[in-house]
């Protein structure tokens, strides 16, 4: 039962009394796992082109680009950088004071190679009265991580990934938010503007518009380009509620409810408020020096190429069933576009009359659009590319996670530990229909894919509840199409250490 108090709480925060009391409910009964019916392949699900094919694509882009529609990157940044400095603060917190584990022995031996080192020498001489070379010959190993990690130091424990130096350049090292101002006029500018919008926590938002006042006006000067830079942040309507092992709701010390963020499944929400004719997504910290940016480059406009070449077609055919001015012919040559090109299978098919088959052509023909890179499997933890049973009966591309697949079910787990392919986070997205209206993309999500996790708070066990994740349930039901693209397009930073690998240096 909700109290007064409760209801006060909720409505404070835009959530409606029904959306609460479905998600209590949704704790009780689970999720349901999803029927597979297989991992996609080069070649069952996944396209992989060959070099004409690619130079093809990206010409196509440069001609879409120079109509002059409106592109817009769209970075998710929200997170804190605390998971990727998780090793370092067991070592501050810790009995030891020299480095002992691997993890922390490969630290300070590439300690000078991070970008932060320069910075990270000017907190140790400001808060100690030495310089970084002095520390570590003294061996004050946990004072220097401290001045990395603390307040009183470059406070990257609480900073926000998009706001540390990753890379090294002549003239003064990068944060990942500039590597993104670079990409964007890259291969995502049109009209001599190049829109990108980040997602930010409500704590971090004056952090980066000040970075991005300080950087701006440099990369606009080198690329000739103009940025229109926009920031949101997760709405506080898309948390999700906690409850205790027994289902009954979490509550805090002074006896409110505990919510908690939904994860990245909430920004479907800030997705849809983007007025752009393309979209592209990639995560805050894949990034590379510009030395290695060519093949993102190069592969970021073949997968838009892709895109726009499928929308094109899609829309010809959507004016085609508007018209009336079809024979089964034609019908049967867009249901070899929808399950040949978008992938998308209804296995009885052939028991549809006419008028039945354009009713489900058209609905799904007219729905949001996607292309998403994927990369070779090496064993990076992460969702894979399938072809999954939807709820209406039809087979299409879906990127699951493991949480989403039942564990108990052999054939499937093996499914997932032999695919081929995973999912980097390389996504282009067209959010218009043929009129040109945008799609409300909440009323394309799939509800039931959402999962339960278990944490805690102050050594309390609570369960909490994951939306849908972004590219997973909240695009279930857009068309997709997957796109084989080498491995150095994918460069993420889990751990402080990643940024010694040879791809950050």
């Amino acid at each position: 039962m909700l109290s007064d108090k409760d209801k006060k709480q909720i409505a404070q925060k835009g959530i409606s009394e029904e959306k609460l009391r479905e998600e209590f409910e949704q704790f009780k009964t689970g999720f349901p796992f999803l029927k597979l019916e297989g991992a996609a392949a080069a070649g069952k699900g996944i396209y992989v082109p060959t070099d004409e094919e690619r130079d093809k694509y990206i010409r196509t882009w440069q001609e879409y680009k120079d109509e002059g529609h409106r592109i817009v990157k769209f970075v998710p940044a929200s997170g804190a950088a605390s998971r990727m400095f998780k090793n370092m603060f067991a070592f501050l917190n810790g009995d030891h004071d020299k480095p002992e584990t691997d993890f922390e022995k490969e630290f300070f031996a590439g300690i000078k190679k991070f970008a932060f080192h320069k910075a990270l020498c000017d907190k140790c001489k400001q808060n100690n009265g030495k310089s970084l070379k002095e520390m570590l010959e003294a061996g004050e190993y946990k004072a220097i991580v401290a001045n990395m990690l603390n307040g009183e130091g470059l406070n990257y424990g609480q900073l926000p990934k998009g706001l540390l130096l990753f890379h090294n350049y002549e003239d003064g090292p990068r944060t990942p938010m500039e590597e993104h101002l670079v990409e964007a006029a890259l291969y995502a500018s049109s009209n001599g503007e190049a829109h990108v919008h980040f997602t930010v926590s409500h704590e971090h938002m004056d952090l980066f518009k000040a970075k991005v006042a300080e950087k701006a006006g440099k990369y606009e000067k080198r690329f000739g380009v103009k940025y229109d830079i926009t920031f949101s942040e997760q709405k506080p309507s898309t948390d999700t509620v906690a409850v205790n092992p027994d289902n009954t709701p979490f509550r805090n010390e002074d006896g409110s409810l505990l919510f908690r963020p939904g994860g990245h499944g909430a920004l479907i929400e800030n997705l849809n408020e983007i007025d752009a004719d393309i979209v592209f997504i990639k995560n805050i910290d894949n990034v590379v020096p510009d030395r290695l940016k060519d093949d993102t480059v190069t592969y970021k406009q073949l997968i838009a190429g892709v895109l726009v070449t499928l929308q094109k077609k899609a829309f010809e055919y959507l004016r085609v069933l508007d018209s009336g001015t079809y024979n089964h012919e034609k019908l049967e040559e867009i249901i070899r576009f929808l399950q040949r090109d978008l992938c998308c299978r209804k296995p009885d098919i052939k028991e549809l009359e006419d008028a039945d088959l354009v009713i489900y052509l058209r609905k799904k023909l007219n729905r949001p659009m996607r292309v998403c890179g994927m990369v070779k499997n090496v064993g990076e933890p992460g969702g894979g590319p399938f072809l999954t049973y939807n709820q209406d009966g039809t087979i299409s591309l879906q990127i699951l996670e493991s949480s989403q697949i039942d564990q108990s079910n052999e054939e499937y787990v093996s499914m997932f530990k032999q695919g081929t392919h995973f999912n980097p986070v390389d996504l282009v997205c067209a959010t218009k229909d043929y009129k040109g209206k945008p799609f409300n993309l909440p009323d394309y999500v799939d509800k039931t894919t959402g999962f339960i996790s278990s944490k805690s708070k102050n050594g309390r066990d609570l369960k909490a509840l994951e939306l849908p994740g972004l590219w997973n349930g909240s695009m279930s039901d857009w068309n997709t199409v997957f796109v084989e693209v080498p491995l150095s397009t994918f460069n993420p930073v889990k751990t402080v250490n990643d940024l010694l690998r040879e791809q950050h240096q």
